[in-house]
């Protein structure tokens, strides 16, 4: 069967929400702790870690699970609307014209908050920075990233690259190191770029979890190539997911600059370096391996891994979705993380699919202007 342009973008915007509605309720845990609290590991969507949720700590008071989406989905759909404003690809500058704006001034349902507010009040300190630097600061949007903590903050919500770059990495690639430039350094930035890129890799007709994985190898820089590299050697060891959680977690802990206790990070958290890699995207492409690009199975195995889960996981669906459309999302989760989540989780697909035409079109009038320019500057041979 031939996969439309647009069952690829409703696989791969779908596919990243319940990833992420799955993982948030047990971001930050290991999987033995995930596995203590759960009666084994995680099969589908669950409730809250702590029942009283308003007021537990040290969990920040939102309402993690039961179906919500967390602020990765908020920042995707948010970057989906911005490209439904310009209509052609964005840069760092987008970021500050259009981006910042939505998230500062347009209330919306918040489901963690359960409540209408403005998505300024959901992000975390890393994507609250943008609007620090660039409204606040008026950081030329191209260099406002520098000084951010480096965490997958920029890397989480830039699948819609892929998709208006469907079968074009490098192309994605250039995009959202560009877009993300706004936002992040070092390898997040660099992480940012090779997720978009592994999104697009996955829309070409005949991808396979192999192909995605190379063409992120082909494009990675430094610590994250071999951060990537590392974890998918690791996990073509393993066919399920379980016996693969403690070997991926071993091969990426040298790239990693968190450490070994998700909450309480080391002194050299988070910081630029070009020998470090975040964790969630490594992970993520390390799942899809595992599981031969199996939505359930890739999905499954990186809301387990625990740690920062529900970014893996958004990660792992959105590829997972692009590579098999929609289809490959079973269609009970995302019924109810759409309910619960008070969201309509096809809707950005839709309109993302129909400013990817557009693009390319204009893309393609464009290098037919360069051929006629270039062949009358460089003349016959």
């Amino acid at each position: 069967m031939t996969l439309t342009l647009e069952d690829r973008a409703a696989g791969c915007l779908v596919g990243a929400a319940v990833g992420d509605a799955l993982g948030g309720p047990v971001e930050g845990w290991s999987p033995d702790q995930i596995a203590r609290r759960h009666g084994g590991r995680v099969h589908g969507i669950v409730g809250p870690w702590y029942e009283d949720w308003r007021t537990a700590r040290p969990i920040a008071p939102y309402h993690k699970g039961d179906g919500h989406v967390t602020d990765d989905t908020l920042m995707t759909h948010a970057l989906v609307r911005v490209y439904e404003a310009v209509r052609d690809h964005l840069d760092a500058y987008a970021v500050a014209e259009h981006l910042v704006p939505d998230l500062m001034t347009n209330p919306r349902w918040i489901p963690e908050l359960e409540a209408r507010a403005l998505p300024l009040q959901r992000i975390f300190l890393a994507e609250k920075w943008i609007v620090s630097r660039l409204h606040y600061g008026h950081v030329d949007p191209r260099e406002a990233g520098s000084g951010n903590i480096v965490n997958c903050g920029a890397a989480m919500y830039m699948a819609p690259v892929g998709i208006v770059n469907a079968g074009n990495p490098a192309g994605a690639y250039a995009e959202a190191l560009d877009i993300a430039g706004a936002h992040q350094s070092s390898y997040g930035r660099e992480a940012a770029g090779v997720f978009a890129a592994a999104v697009a890799a996955a829309c070409r007709p005949g991808a396979t979890a192999s192909s995605v994985v190379d063409t992120a190898l082909a494009l990675a820089k430094d610590g994250t190539r071999e951060a990537i590299a590392a974890v998918c050697e690791a996990a073509a060891l393993h066919r399920d997911f379980e016996s693969a959680l403690a070997p991926l977690r071993a091969a990426v802990a040298p790239y990693d600059s968190v450490g070994p206790d998700y909450r309480s990070p080391s002194l050299g958290a988070r910081r630029p370096s070009r020998l470090h890699a975040i964790e969630e995207l490594p992970i993520a492409l390390g799942m899809l391996v595992v599981s031969d690009g199996a939505y359930e199975g890739s999905v499954l195995g990186a809301v387990n891994y625990g740690r920062d889960c529900d970014s893996i996981a958004t990660m792992a669906g959105a590829i997972c979705g692009a590579l098999a459309g929609v289809s490959a999302v079973p269609p009970a989760w995302a019924k109810e993380v759409a309910e619960a989540s008070r969201l309509d989780l096809h809707a950005p697909a839709t309109a993302l699919a129909a400013v990817a035409r557009e693009v390319f079109a204009r893309d393609r009038d464009r290098r037919r202007a360069h051929e006629a320019a270039f062949t009358s500057i460089a003349g016959p041979r």
